[in-house]
């Protein structure tokens, strides 16, 4: 399988597909934009896994355990990821596991450095280009592989 534009599929240490899982945590109903990475991630070769609306931290882990996820996405568009999204680091490292964890939707610049702080890897903000999206993916599977 080829991206749609040609290049190379970003991969793993030179391995398989990146596989990113997608998902809106909490209450939060809008999922148009997560859509839109989800088709964005998938044209550039990334295998994408959309759990789509209301996830618990606990599901998300869950599918990431069963789909061998590379790289967590999430969308956050209610005002909760002062919460949701360290609630989500959390919730990888007790479970053990060594995923990244991307957010994107609408955060504060002022909130992001709190959000890195709690160990979220990359944050995207409104109007991120797809190139944006795809490289904020892979470079945090790309600095969790080289640690």
């Amino acid at each position: 399988m080829e991206p749609a534009n040609g290049d190379v599929l970003p991969t793993v240490a030179g391995e398989l597909p990146i596989r990113v899982v997608l998902a809106k945590l909490g209450l939060d109903g809008h999922d148009r934009g997560l859509k839109v990475v989800a088709r964005t991630l998938r044209d550039a070769g990334l295998e994408v896994v959309y759990l789509g609306l209301r996830q618990t931290a606990d599901s998300i882990v869950a599918a990431c355990e069963q789909e061998d996820a590379d790289v967590i996405g999430l969308s956050m568009h209610n005002a909760g990821h002062l919460t949701l999204a360290p609630r989500m680091v959390q919730a990888v490292e007790k479970a053990g596991l060594d995923i990244p964890v991307v957010i994107g939707g609408i955060v504060p610049t002022g909130d992001v450095p709190v959000l890195r702080a709690a160990g979220v890897a990359a944050v995207l903000g409104p109007g991120a280009s797809a190139e944006e999206v795809v490289s904020a993916v892979t470079e945090a599977v790309a600095r969790r592989v080289t640690r």
